[in-house]
């Protein structure tokens, strides 16, 4: 039975005839001298101790890693788009309903389908002003920058979906 171990310089396995057990040799990949291990059980392994303070920085950052996901998590059970107030209507101005188009099909695209849902959702009581900021990006020679990197099937595919929900012009 062959005696397999790793060379503690450049990790290759390595693999010794049982007689060459507790003697030197070579590594054959980068020829740096190394002690073969024996077989013998009865040989005391040399380990080293814990550094207690790495367990406990370990042990810090996992915890605020814990606490940033929940925030995270928090953020997106916040109810999209402002509660809408008792007699007031909502007005999205231009810049808004043209951001959250966009992202709209960005949603779309990388696949984020309960988003998309919602801001299409924020879209559709907008959905004149919409259709014709779609437009816009549709017949625009040069894509808005966020868009650009959207091939243009796939955008073309995105905005006629979007306007089949809000219920503007095919």
């Amino acid at each position: 039975m062959a005696i397999v171990f790793h060379c503690e310089y450049c990790g290759k396995k390595i693999e010794a005839a049982d007689t060459a057990g507790g003697k030197w040799g070579k590594c054959p990949a980068c020829h740096n001298k190394l002690y073969v291990p024996s077989m013998d059980t009865g040989e005391e392994l040399k380990l080293a101790p814990i550094d207690e303070t790495d367990v406990e920085r370990e042990h810090q950052l996992m915890a605020e890693t814990h606490r940033l996901t929940q925030d995270i998590l928090k953020e997106r059970e916040i109810l999209d788009g402002p509660a809408p107030l008792a007699g007031a209507v909502y007005q999205m101005g231009d810049r808004e309903l043209t951001q959250n188009i966009i992202m709209y099909l960005r949603q779309m695209v990388y696949g984020e389908l309960d988003e998309a849902d919602r801001t299409a959702a924020l879209i559709a009581p907008f959905s004149k002003r919409a259709v014709e900021i779609i437009d816009r990006i549709a017949l625009s020679e040069i894509p808005d920058p966020k868009l650009a990197d959207i091939p243009p099937q796939v955008l073309a595919g995105t905005i006629r979906t979007l306007r089949e929900i809000i219920g503007g012009p095919k």
